[in-house]
């Protein structure tokens, strides 16, 4: 008879190994242009929650993946699936010869702009270098393949990130510890279609990120209007400081002076939409 699967809870219980994957904020993202291969130039700065997605894992025979949680419906648990693909590759890469059952609680928004994907991806890779105790170099090697958000996810730390976004430099941007309120109007977006709406007018470099901007704002807004009323309705609570919208979106996300004007505003947040009050790591 097939094993049922773990509920997160129970997984939590029995496993040694468990990861969390950190939502991911851009708290600024100027595009330059384009690289010799095609893919866009990015000048971002990274910062990473304390809360997003969470991912157990037990030793096994095989490879499998289980998802549950609020957005599970929106993911396929097979082999395209990100986590699914970063074990297969972090499997052949290392010349492991075993395999895992893990368990994903899907709690970010699917294609929202806060690396859902490719933090659960990164999440992976760290769990699976822990089980199976290989060099943590492998996962560095294979992350970028895997996604040009992974590098940073996998390291989920604040850093400076240019060429595609996957060239990494650690920072200091002083927001550790910081309130901030992350909200998001259930509507995905595709990161393809968005930087395919992008002018391709280069506004300048990123130095002072609190003096930065989103690039990808505008034809974000232009796709999805509700991410319009989403800022607007942040620039307004009480505390918010620094109001953006992240990587393509439609996430978007304030910096608080306080726990308290941050809680505030998580209780107003319209019921229509998803919001997620935490810390910047």
């Amino acid at each position: 008879m097939p094993q049922a699967p773990l509920l997160p809870e129970a997984a939590a219980e029995t496993s040694r190994w468990s990861e969390i994957a950190p939502a991911k904020l851009n708290l600024a993202l100027h595009v330059r242009g384009r690289l010799p291969d095609g893919r866009h130039a990015l000048e971002t700065i990274f910062a990473f929650c304390t809360d997003g997605d969470r991912l157990w894992g037990e030793p096994a025979a095989d490879l499998s993946l289980t998802v549950t949680g609020p957005f599970a419906a929106m993911l396929d648990d097979g082999a395209d699936n990100l986590v699914h693909r970063a074990a297969s590759a972090l499997a052949s890469e290392a010349r492991v010869g075993e395999g895992a059952r893990l368990i994903l609680d899907k709690r970010l928004p699917v294609a929202s702009g806060i690396g859902g994907g490719s933090a659960d991806a990164a999440a992976a890779l760290r769990l699976l270098t822990s089980m199976w105790r290989i060099d943590p170099a492998i996962a560095q090697e294979i992350a970028p393949a895997l996604g040009a958000d992974v590098p940073a996810c996998l390291l989920s730390l604040t850093s400076r990130g240019e060429g595609a976004g996957d060239q990494l430099a650690l920072v200091d941007a002083g927001v550790a510890g910081a309130p901030v309120l992350l909200v998001n109007p259930r509507q995905a977006l595709s990161t393809g279609t968005v930087f395919a709406a992008w002018d391709g007018v280069d506004q300048g470099p990123l130095a002072d990120w609190r003096e930065g901007r989103n690039d990808l704002e505008a034809p974000a807004r232009a796709l999805v209007p509700a991410i319009g009323l989403v800022l607007d309705w942040l620039i307004k609570q009480r505390g918010a400081g620094i109001v953006r919208m992240s990587g393509s979106g439609a996430t978007c996300f304030a910096l608080f002076d306080d726990e308290d004007a941050r809680d505030a505003a998580a209780a107003a947040c319209p019921p229509a939409w998803w919001h997620l009050a935490t810390h910047l790591r």
